[in-house]
C-alpha cells in the first residue's frame, strides 16, 4: 500500500512540473508573439518611412521646367548651353527637343496635323530640365530661373508654378503627419511591451525573493532575466522580419513596383532597427521589472 501510495506521489508531482513547464512555455510563447507582432507594426510603419521618402523624391525629381530657346538659336549654341547646365550640382539631368520632334508630338497629342493647317511650325526647341528633389522648392526654382533667364539663347522659362507649390505642401503635411504618427506607434509599442514583460517577472516574483534569501546578488538574479529577454526580443524581432517580407513579396506580386527601395541597404537598414528596437526594449523592460521585485517589501509581493 505504501509503494502504491508513493508512485501515485510521484505521478501527481511529475504531472504538477509538465503542467507548469507546459504554462511557462505558453507565457513564452505568448510573450514573444506579442512582441513580434508590436514589432511588425514598428516595421510597417519604418516601411511606409522609406517608400515616402523615395516617392516624395521621384514626385520632386519627375517635375520638369522648359527653357524656351530663340527660334534661330544655332546648334553649337543650344549644346553649349545644356553643356552648362548638367554641369550644375542642381540639374538632375536635360533633354534637348528639337522644333521637329516638339511638333511630332503634339501632332500625336491632337490626333491632326497643326502645320499642314497653319503652314508653318510655330514650336520653339527647348531644353527640359529636370533638379534634384532638394533643389524643387519655389524659392530655389525662381532662383534657377533667373539664372536661366540670363543666357541670351533663352526666350522664356516655363513650369507650372501651383503644381510645384502643391507638392512641395502636400510632402510637409505628409511629413509631419508620419512623425506624429511614429512617435505615437513608438510610445504605445513601448507600453505593450513593458507591460508584457510585467506580467512575465511579475509571475516570477516569488522566486526572485526565494533567491534573495538564500543570499543572491541583485546581478546574479538579474542576469537570466536580462540574458532571457534578450533572446525573446532577437526571435520576436526576427519573427517580425519575416511578416514583414512576406507582406513585401504579396504586395509587389499583386502590384508590381508599389514597394521599392534604393538598395538591399534600406531593408538591411529597416532590419537592423527592428532587431536592435526589439533586444533593447526587452532587456529595459525586464531591468527595470526585476529591480521592481527586487526592492519591494515582502508584504507587497502577496497583492
Amino acid at each position: 500500500m505504501f509503494i502504491t501510495f508513493a508512485a501515485k506521489q510521484r505521478q501527481v508531482k511529475k504531472k504538477d512540473q509538465t503542467l507548469s513547464k507546459s504554462r511557462i512555455t505558453g507565457s513564452y510563447v505568448t510573450l514573444v508573439i506579442s512582441i513580434s507582432l508590436v514589432l511588425f507594426l514598428l516595421g510597417l510603419l519604418g516601411l511606409v518611412l522609406l517608400n515616402a521618402h523615395g516617392l516624395s523624391r521621384y514626385f520632386r525629381e519627375s517635375l520638369s521646367f522648359s527653357v524656351m530657346l530663340d527660334e534661330n538659336v544655332r546648334e553649337a549654341d543650344i549644346r553649349m548651353l545644356q553643356k552648362d547646365l548638367d554641369a550644375k550640382v542642381y540639374v538632375k539631368s536635360t533633354k534637348y527637343i528639337s522644333k521637329e520632334e516638339a511638333a511630332a508630338k503634339l501632332k500625336q497629342d491632337l490626333g491632326e496635323d497643326f502645320i499642314e493647317f497653319l503652314g508653318y511650325n510655330p514650336l520653339s526647341p527647348t531644353i527640359d530640365v529636370y533638379l534634384y528633389a532638394g533643389y524643387t522648392h519655389p524659392d530655389s526654382v525662381a532662383k534657377i530661373e533667373k539664372y536661366i533667364l540670363e543666357y541670351p539663347v533663352v526666350r522664356e522659362v516655363y513650369y507650372q508654378e501651383s503644381l510645384l507649390y502643391l507638392i512641395n505642401e502636400n510632402v510637409r503635411k505628409i511629413s509631419i503627419f508620419l512623425l506624429v504618427m511614429s512617435i505615437l506607434l513608438f510610445l504605445i509599442a513601448l507600453t505593450i511591451i513593458n507591460n508584457t514583460i510585467r506580467l512575465s517577472v511579475y509571475s516570477k516574483r516569488f522566486l526572485i525573493r526565494t533567491m534573495q534569501l538564500v543570499g543572491a546578488t541583485r546581478g546574479f538574479i538579474r542576469k537570466p532575466f536580462l540574458v532571457r529577454s534578450a533572446i525573446h526580443g532577437l526571435i520576436a524581432a526576427l519573427i517580425a522580419m519575416i511578416l514583414i517580407l512576406s507582406l513585401i513579396y504579396l504586395i509587389e506580386r499583386e502590384y508590381l513596383f508599389m514597394i521599392s527601395f534604393e538598395g538591399i541597404s534600406s531593408l538591411i537598414l529597416l532590419g537592423v532597427v527592428i532587431i536592435a528596437l526589439g533586444i533593447i526594449i526587452s532587456v529595459v523592460s525586464s531591468f527595470f521589472s526585476v529591480n521592481r521585485y527586487l526592492s519591494m517589501p515582502e508584504d507587497k509581493l502577496y497583492i
